[in-house]
């Protein structure tokens, strides 16, 4: 994603070089801070089933297959939710689609935009599956072989009442000095979720399977860009509230302090030492949240951060959606857990699927 004329020549320059262009190259326009939605759906034809609505948690420019997802939507008004579902059915009869289809929308100020259309079984399909309790592979074999959806029933076997997060696991910790940055192309290589009556909790329980686990204390350093500083002000209050200490680089730390968050000022890695890779190597960093920036000095110093973070194993996000999501989890386990030891996460209750949805083993 570029912002500006100056990004445009300086991604031309880093991958074309001064050789001609042999092939065109496609613009689209990007939708900042727009929320990135994948839509499931079975069909026969004639009729339409919705299977999952899924609300990415990373915003529109991160790759879908590198981004988080609920299911059911988290923020999304109801209004919003019902023409994601309006907008799916007509497509799907309108396509005339027999079997499963994904479409992925986007939504910004109140307006859903369509992104594109995917007429066959998309990464999601075992995610919702397992999410609502749908069968969802089985039915649409059954579709293409003649059966309809009014003989399969499948709003029947649907189980509501859980709320799902869907997280990408990443193979970074086996390429070091590899950069975590996520953007448009897909750099995943799994997925786990995590499943329960909150999205707090299935949020948290997705990290710990991924493979990444929450502070409950210590020192949280946040270094944001421009754009972020206005949102990043309530996530740091919530995590003072928490208990968490505030490191911050001169910017950030400066807008905390005026914003009346406590915060120490930690040196970037070219205005001396000790600077912040010393101290995430000196084990004196519990959390890090730092967005990119397109200044390149500062863009450096995000990138060597970000490559620390891997080495030591530190939990780290690089968009303020994700950041939030991180610090109501964490939240969410300090409220119900407080008779956990203070810096230990709390244990999560684990059940299988056959238990959520009380089905026996043979089901």
């Amino acid at each position: 994603v570029v912002y500006d004329d100056e990004q445009l020549r300086a991604y031309f320059q880093k991958h074309i070089g001064n050789e001609q262009l042999e092939h065109p190259v496609l613009i689209d326009k990007f939708l900042e801070d727009a929320i990135e939605v994948d839509v499931d759906a079975l069909s026969d034809g004639k009729d339409v089933y919705v299977a999952g609505i899924m609300e990415h948690i990373e915003e529109a420019g991160i790759h879908s297959g590198d981004s988080s997802c609920v299911l059911p939507p988290y923020s999304l008004p109801e209004s919003i939710v019902e023409e994601l579902k309006r907008e799916t059915i007509a497509l799907a009869l309108e396509l005339r689609v027999r079997g499963l289809m994904n479409i992925q929308f986007a939504v910004k100020d109140g307006q859903v935009y369509l992104l594109e259309v995917n007429p066959r079984a998309s990464r999601t399909v075992p995610f919702v599956s397992k999410a609502t309790g749908v069968p969802l592979p089985r039915l649409a074999t059954q579709i293409m072989l003649g059966h309809t959806l009014a003989e399969l029933k499948p709003e029947s076997m649907h189980h509501s009442g859980y709320v799902s997060v869907k997280e990408a696991v990443f193979p970074f910790r086996r390429f070091p000095g590899v950069d975590i940055l996520l953007g448009p192309e897909m750099r995943s290589t799994g997925e786990v979720m995590g499943i329960a009556g909150t999205f707090e909790e299935a949020y948290f329980k997705s990290q710990l399977a991924a493979g990444q686990e929450l502070p409950m204390s210590g020192n949280v350093f946040i270094s944001v860009n421009d754009k972020d500083k206005p949102h990043v002000v309530p996530l740091a209050r919530e995590l003072d509230e928490l208990g968490f200490s505030i490191l911050s680089t001169e910017g950030t730390a400066k807008l905390l302090k005026e914003n009346g968050i406590h915060a120490t000022r930690v040196l970037k890695v070219a205005e001396g030492r000790p600077n912040i890779l010393d101290r995430i190597k000196n084990t004196e960093v519990a959390l890090v949240i730092n967005t990119a920036s397109a200044v390149r000095h500062t863009a450096r110093d995000a990138k060597s951060i970000r490559q620390a973070t891997l080495q030591y194993g530190l939990p780290y996000t690089t968009t303020i959606s994700a950041a939030s999501a991180v610090v109501r989890a964490i939240a969410y386990a300090k409220r119900h857990h407080a008779a956990t030891p203070a810096a230990m996460p709390p244990a999560p209750q684990v059940r299988s699927l056959q238990e959520y949805y009380g089905l026996n083993a043979a089901q």
